[in-house]
């Protein structure tokens, strides 16, 4: 049901068109502008009513203020002292429309039912613009390798559906994108995306934010303000890094996941709300828990549809696909033309870990065009852009692999380095290196899980 603010310093006006509309619509009543900006602030209004005189004040001072919150409120001007002028003032200043008093209430219906399809078209317009005015590289996911083929696959199952999804993997994968990706591709897609990084703000200011509060809830509290979940009502929210999130923070935010519900500050009832909350996370929450940092029923509700997004090193399918991606982005951002792109500068990106994953390449490749002056891309480009170790031509990226308490050290080190030889496509030579044993070792080891396991050997193992 569409909500409609309708605002009169006569009492009695507002509660006759409150019982004349109630059956069409949710209904709000204030008799002054600060009253009537309370409840804008604190409802999802779609469309005002209001007097042109509210005591001392005005209708226009009002729309004024709601404009500033909302540049695209629709605003209906009731008046009995209208004039020719006014009128085509209040309309040039952006008032959707005007009806004289006393109110005929089939002509207001009229107009508020135009009112609330201008209100709609404005949403789609503002959702189309955000989609205009995203980076190139925003929603231009790349999946190439099977790795990111899966992640896809599972997004494209889960993209209608409300489970709660967490995103798992390291930093600079790309987990923010795939956040945008899931609500953009889904049905909640008309309405708003938002995200917040729960390491960037102190835990004191993130409840207010993340919740909201009211007015008098503390000092400088000078007014409602709905919190950032709240304000994502139809669409989704993602709560990035929530390994960091205080663990009271963590009991209320298991509210809103299993009553539907945000509780303000200083509030004394909740608040319904319908949103998709997708959490993110580069740390190990099972650690976190192990550790009391982190509630382990928080993380059965966030852990419904688990994605983990794969680093870039394990995705090399990718990498070339994406460093073409970044260069048309960064060589149209930054006036260059890229004419050619060394074989030297390929090799040297193809051969590098990245630590930082995709955003460290995004770094790379913007600075490579930023310094490049002859329109190829060189190795030279590249040389102070590495984060090297005193071994890197046999580095091996730290990775989890799935090792227990009750593990026997037989099964241990079969795992170990089972994973080891999958890291370096199954050279024995490097996996021995890293590993401290002999090639040979190596090779006892293999027969005996082949022997244990009955291991094919695909010409590898």
């Amino acid at each position: 049901m569409k909500k409609l603010l309708i605002v009169d310093d006569d009492i009695l006006i507002c509660e006759t068109l409150r019982f004349a509309l109630k059956d069409k619509y949710d209904i709000f009543t204030a008799t002054n502008i600060e009253e009537a900006l309370d409840i804008y602030n604190g409802e999802f209004i779609n469309l005002v009513i209001t007097d042109l005189k509210l005591g001392l004040e005005s209708g226009m001072d009002l729309y004024s203020r709601l404009k500033s919150i909302n540049t695209n409120c629709v605003v209906i001007l009731m008046t009995a002292y209208g004039s020719v002028d006014l009128i085509i003032k209040a309309i040039k200043e952006g008032i959707f429309h005007y009806i004289n008093k006393p109110v005929d209430l089939d002509e207001l219906e009229l107009i508020i039912e135009q009112g609330l399809k201008f209100s709609d078209l404005y949403k789609e317009i503002e959702y189309l613009n955000e989609r205009l005015n995203v980076k190139y590289s925003d929603y231009g996911i790349i999946a190439e390798s099977p790795g990111m083929k899966r992640v896809i696959e599972t997004i494209e199952k889960v993209k209608d559906i409300n489970s709660t999804i967490l995103l798992t993997g390291e930093s600079g994968t790309g987990k923010t994108m795939l956040a945008k990706h899931v609500h953009y591709q889904g049905n909640r897609k008309m309405n708003r995306f938002s995200a917040i990084n729960c390491a960037a703000i102190p835990s004191n200011l993130l409840e207010s934010e993340l919740f909201g509060y009211k007015k008098g809830a503390f000092t400088g509290a000078a007014s409602d303000k709905a919190g950032m979940i709240e304000l994502s009502n139809g669409g989704t929210f993602l709560l990035d890094e929530i390994g960091e999130m205080d663990l009271a923070l963590q009991t209320k935010l298991l509210r809103v996941i299993q009553e539907k519900e945000v509780f303000p500050l200083g509030g004394s009832s909740p608040k319904k709300v319908d949103v998709r909350l997708i959490a993110a996370t580069n740390q190990d929450l099972i650690e976190l828990i192990n550790k009391g940092k982190f509630r382990k029923d928080l993380y059965y509700r966030l852990n419904v549809i688990n994605i983990h997004v794969p680093p870039l090193r394990e995705r090399k399918e990718d990498l070339f696909k994406l460093i073409e991606l970044f260069i048309y982005k960064y060589s149209t951002l930054l006036g260059k033309k890229i004419d050619n792109i060394s074989d030297e500068f390929c090799k040297k990106l193809s051969e590098y870990s990245f630590p930082g994953n995709i955003r460290e390449l995004e770094n790379i490749i913007e600075r490579a065009i930023a310094l490049s002056n002859d329109g190829v891309l060189d190795q030279i480009d590249l040389e102070q852009d590495f984060i090297e170790d005193e071994d890197h031509n046999h580095r091996i990226a730290k990775k989890l692999i799935p090792i227990f308490l009750g593990d026997s050290l037989q099964d241990a080190e079969r795992t170990i380095i089972l994973e080891t030889l999958k890291q370096y496509d199954y050279d024995r030579v490097s996996a021995a290196k890293v590993l401290g044993v002999t090639e040979r070792t190596i090779r006892n080891k293999l027969k005996i899980y082949k022997e244990e396991l009955n291991l094919l050997d695909n010409g590898k193992i």
